[in-house]
């Protein structure tokens, strides 16, 4: 695959931008669990080869184990997630899938069971902001660091 125009390159400015919103996300309270969970599954949603790469990567580095990353695209199907990691994913693949059906009620109700609203509202900003990233590198086709 032939890499096109590397948008995060070209326009630095927006790309200053999305990096001010990841460096936001990074500075929430959220977890590396639930952070690096969330990116991994929405990257492997919208098919993100060099998301999915950089960001099994730093899951493993802060602990994750290879089962749980090999099994999280089939998280509804396995114990392995807690309910709370659960309740995160879900919010993850319906903000990642927003035009299908949106945030549900269930997912919500859900996710305030485990969570503060400003939580919850932090989860789906890295949602957000994961999608924003993978549109970016999938539209530019850039390949994983070490391809």
């Amino acid at each position: 695959m032939k890499t096109r125009i590397n948008v995060i390159e070209k326009l630095p400015q927006a790309t200053k931008a999305l990096y001010a919103l990841s460096a936001y996300v990074e500075s929430t309270p959220l977890t590396k669990t639930h952070k690096e969970l969330l990116k991994i599954r929405a990257s492997q949603i919208n098919g993100c080869a060099f998301c999915i790469d950089m960001h099994t990567k730093d899951a493993l580095k802060y602990g994750e184990t290879q089962q749980r990353i090999f099994l999280l695209n089939a998280w509804k199907e396995t114990t392995l997630f807690t309910d709370e990691e659960k309740a995160v994913l879900a919010i993850a693949e319906e903000v990642t899938l927003i035009s299908r059906r949106g945030l549900t009620d269930a997912t919500y109700t859900l996710a305030k069971s485990f969570f503060t609203d400003e939580y919850i509202a932090q989860l789906i900003v890295a949602a957000v902001t994961i999608n924003a990233w993978n549109r970016l590198a999938v539209s530019s086709q850039l390949e994983p660091a070490d391809v």
